[in-house]
Formats: C-alpha cells, sequence, structure tokens
C-alpha cells in the first residue's frame, strides 16, 4: 500500500513554489500596513520617551476613531470598485446638524445626522446603481453640494453651533477604561462591518461585484441594491463620525472634514484594499487608519516639522503602496 503523497508531491514541485509564491505575495498586500505600523511604533517608541504614555496612547486611539468610521464606510465603496468623495462634507454637515438638534437631547443630535446621511447616500447610491452615472462624478458633485449646505445652514460658515446638552458632550467626551466612548463605537462599527464583509451574504456580495461585475449579474447577484447599499453606508458612517466629533468639541464647527475624503481613501488603500475593488479586508483598514495617525503624532513630537510634512509622508506613502499593489496584482496574475 502506497503513501499518500504530501500537498507538493501532489501538485508537483514547481506548482508548490508558485501557490507559496502566491499566498506570499497575497500576504504582503494583505498584511503590510499592520507590519509597517509595527516598525514605525517601536522605532517611535524608542526615539520619543513620550511615546508610549498613556495619555499620548489614548490621544492616538481617540483622534483615530472619526477618520476609521468615515474609512469602514469608505472600505465597502471601494470593494465595488467606486469611490466617495463627498464623505468629508458630510462629516461637516453632520457635526452642523448634530449640534443644532442637541437642544433636544442626544437622540435627536444623533438621529438627525444618520437620517440626513442615509438621505444623502441614498440619492448618490440610485445616481450610481441605476442612473449609470460615475461614482467619481456623484460624489464629487456631492462634495461641493453638502459643503454649500453646510456654509448656508451656518451664514457661510461665521456662525458655529454649541452644544450645551450634557448627555451628548458625555457621548463624545466620557470614557470607558480611560478610553473614550468614540474609540469603543468606532471598534464595534469595525467588528459589525467585519462580519457583515465576511461572514454574510450581502458581504460576499459586495466582494463579487468588485471583482467582476459581470460575472456578479450572471451569479444573479442584486448588482444595483449591492452599489447602492455601499453608498447609503458610507455617507451614513460619515454622518455619525461628524456628530460623535461634535459632541466630542462640543461644538458643530462648520469647516472640518476639509480633505476627510482623502484621508479615509488613502487609509483603506494603504490597508491593502484594491482601487479596483474585489479585495480588502476592515483589518487592513484599521491598520492603515492607525498608521496615519501615527505618523501625524510623531511628526507632532518632533516639534519643528510643519503639518504639510504630514501631507508629504501619507502622500508618499499612498504612492509607494498603490505601486506596491499594482506590482503584487500583475505578479498574482502571471
Amino acid at each position: 500500500m502506497s503513501a499518500t503523497p504530501t500537498t507538493a508531491e501532489a501538485v508537483g514541485p514547481v506548482d508548490a513554489r508558485q501557490l507559496g509564491r502566491e499566498r506570499l505575495l497575497a500576504a504582503v498586500q494583505a498584511y503590510g500596513a499592520a507590519i509597517v505600523l509595527a516598525l514605525v511604533v517601536v522605532v517611535a517608541g524608542f526615539t520619543f520617551p513620550t511615546f508610549f504614555s498613556v495619555g499620548n496612547f489614548t490621544n492616538v486611539l481617540t483622534q483615530s476613531s472619526f477618520p476609521l468610521i468615515v474609512a469602514i464606510g469608505m472600505t465597502f465603496v471601494i470593494l465595488t470598485g467606486g469611490i466617495d468623495l463627498s464623505v468629508g462634507s458630510v462629516f461637516a454637515l453632520g457635526g452642523v446638524l448634530a449640534a443644532q438638534a442637541s437642544v433636544h437631547g442626544v437622540v435627536p443630535a444623533i438621529l438627525l445626522p444618520l437620517v440626513v446621511g442615509a438621505a444623502i447616500g441614498a440619492v448618490q447610491g440610485a445616481l450610481v446603481a441605476w442612473g449609470r452615472m460615475a461614482p467619481f462624478i456623484v460624489t464629487l458633485a456631492g462634495l461641493l453640494a453638502f459643503r454649500g449646505v453646510v456654509l448656508a445652514v451656518t451664514d457661510g460658515g461665521s456662525e458655529t453651533p454649541v452644544i450645551e446638552d450634557a448627555t451628548t458632550i458625555a457621548l463624545g467626551q466620557g470614557s470607558l477604561l480611560g478610553i473614550h466612548w468614540t474609540v469603543w463605537i468606532a471598534l464595534v462599527l469595525l467588528a459589525l462591518g467585519a462580519l457583515l464583509l465576511r461572514r454574510s451574504r450581502s458581504g460576499q456580495a459586495v466582494l463579487a461585484v468588485g471583482g467582476s461585475e459581470s460575472a456578479a449579474t450572471l451569479m444573479g447577484l442584486p448588482v444595483e441594491r449591492v452599489k447602492f447599499g455601499v453608498y447609503v453606508l458610507s455617507a451614513t458612517c460619515a454622518a455619525l463620525a461628524g456628530a460623535l466629533n461634535a459632541a466630542y468639541s462640543s461644538s458643530g464647527v462648520p469647516t472640518v472634514g476639509v480633505g476627510l475624503e482623502l484621508t479615509a481613501i488613502s487609509a483603506v488603500v494603504i490597508g491593502g484594499t484594491l482601487l479596483s475593488g474585489g479585495k480588502g479586508s476592515l483589518g487592513g483598514t484599521l491598520a492603515g487608519v492607525l498608521l496615519l495617525s501615527v505618523i501625524s503624532n510623531v511628526i507632532n513630537q518632533v516639534g519643528s516639522l510643519t503639518s504639510s510634512v504630514q501631507s508629504i509622508v501619507s502622500g508618499g506613502f499612498l504612492a509607494v503602496v498603490v505601486v506596491v499593489q499594482t506590482i503584487l496584482s500583475r505578479q498574482q496574475r502571471l
């Protein structure tokens, strides 16, 4: 009786090497951001004595929570091969609406931005899914239009509605185990999003649509509904993040969120999600958000560097990641 051949023997030495190479390339693409994040944290910890302090740790987590919530929704959009450039404006609008509604309590302060955000996502999603319009154009129009709405409701940006409701402020500034509530909310949303993406039919449909829209159609998947849903999710997440940011700062500042869409897209792509869609994870998005936040924190600790350096470094990271992703994708196809 002959022994059962091993996997390498069954597929042959050449195929086994190819399989190992493909797994290595996939691992680099999926966990590259986490590896770089770990390296940056170690170097920063040895370079700056206060980097590993509890105060600095909680500050990084808190500042990461708002873009993380936005990036969660953005991940789903990019996984379908789309893009959402309106999230920065929706973020600002959500903060202003939360501040204005806070006079009626914490529930209206959170519920109103969520409803408005979902409505914005529904309009944009319908135009992309059933109107067959380019996501770039639709959401670019949203970026300009909703920023205009923010300025209109704040008298050209000269008014800053203040939150006076103590419960609403506690939602943004309160803490559990020394960590702000906004961080816990972001982590809960991340966990729910990961379950939705990996353990549900809807999540698998998102990946299938991004992988090949024509193949997803032949499989009988509701492509239009999937696209519609991810834009609703993205705008809702952006509005929620804006409301939480307003609660954290005790006011709805109309000028916040400028460039947030680029930060969210950068974090998602740096985290390993392909711009072409079909491949990515929320774990990678978390690593991307934390990496950008840690870089910003390190630059602030240096003291002699300006905020423009952060933009240069972030842009450089994004350019390198896109180039590496392109090379890895070509190698995997080969």
